[in-house]
């Protein structure tokens, strides 16, 4: 019996990746997909993207995953789930202690989805990769992602980006990223944060000690944006890549951008 478990343990580590992305699945496929792929395959890597899968077929997922072993990535970008169906997610979370990755692109989930989903990563404990690339989300979802940002997380690499988190918004991740000590990787492409948002987020950096690539790109920060930024890279000795493309930056900006570089630990810098 020993012997048998053992085998089985050793079965469970070989990666399995299922690819039925773009493949017009609606929410009457799933049961079959768990049934199949998750059940009796035990896969550790599932790819729904780009599906018609709603919030009815992602309950159906989420009530499996509460107790599933297996699966450490799921991709779900390109869907309808939306607020309800992240609703059902977050509740997973909570209490999943296996999944790793989780791609919710383009997924409508707004504001209140996001609600959800942060109290769902309070007390998630695996979760490391997030994309919630165009979910429109503005500054009380960054807010309340900024939440569950303070508390203990196990988060490393966030995606933002083509959100609308505004320069508010950018505040409260700045905020968090203060004291948070996990989170390596941030992306806020195209989230309009202006000036006064590169202004919060500097601040950050100036007692942040874990975040190493920022993107920046399309935010219509401008000079006095990156003169914020320039301040701190001065004494910034932890971040290494910086985005700063089509962001109105002018002859100024590119001086300041320049001094501050010349004894800093950035090797990667766009603009």
């Amino acid at each position: 019996m020993n012997e048998l478990s053992q085998q089985s343990n050793n079965q469970s580590l070989i990666p399995v990746h299922v690819q039925l992305e773009y493949q017009n699945l609606t929410d009457a496929d799933i049961q079959h997909v768990i049934d199949e792929q998750i059940i009796e395959k035990q896969c550790t890597s599932l790819n729904l993207s780009g599906n018609q899968i709603t919030h009815k077929g992602v309950t159906m997922l989420a009530n499996i995953l509460k107790n599933n072993k297996a699966l450490k990535e799921l991709y779900l970008g390109g869907n309808n789930i939306g607020a309800v169906g992240m609703q059902y997610l977050a509740d997973t979370l909570a209490t999943n202690t296996t999944l790793t990755k989780l791609d919710l692109s383009q997924n409508q989930i707004g504001d209140t989805g996001l609600e959800y989903l942060s109290n769902g990563l309070r007390n998630n404990t695996t979760l490391t990769t997030l994309n919630l690339f165009s979910n429109q989300i503005g500054p009380s979802g960054a807010q309340h992602l900024a939440h569950a940002m303070r508390n203990k997380t196990t988060l490393k690499i966030l995606y933002l980006s083509e959100n609308g988190i505004g320069f508010s918004g950018a505040q409260h991740l700045g905020d968090a990223l203060k004291i948070n000590t996990t989170l390596t990787t941030l992306d806020l492409y195209g989230n309009h944060i202006q000036a006064v948002g590169a202004k919060h987020l500097a601040e950050s950096l100036r007692k942040n000690s874990a975040l190493h690539t920022l993107d920046l790109q399309y935010n219509k920060i401008g000079d006095k944006g990156v003169q914020h930024l320039a301040h701190v890279l001065h004494d910034n000795k932890i971040l290494t890549a910086l985005s700063l493309q089509y962001n109105e930056i002018g002859t100024a900006g590119a001086h300041d951008l320049a001094d501050a570089l010349r004894n800093n630990t950035v090797t990667y810098i766009f603009f």
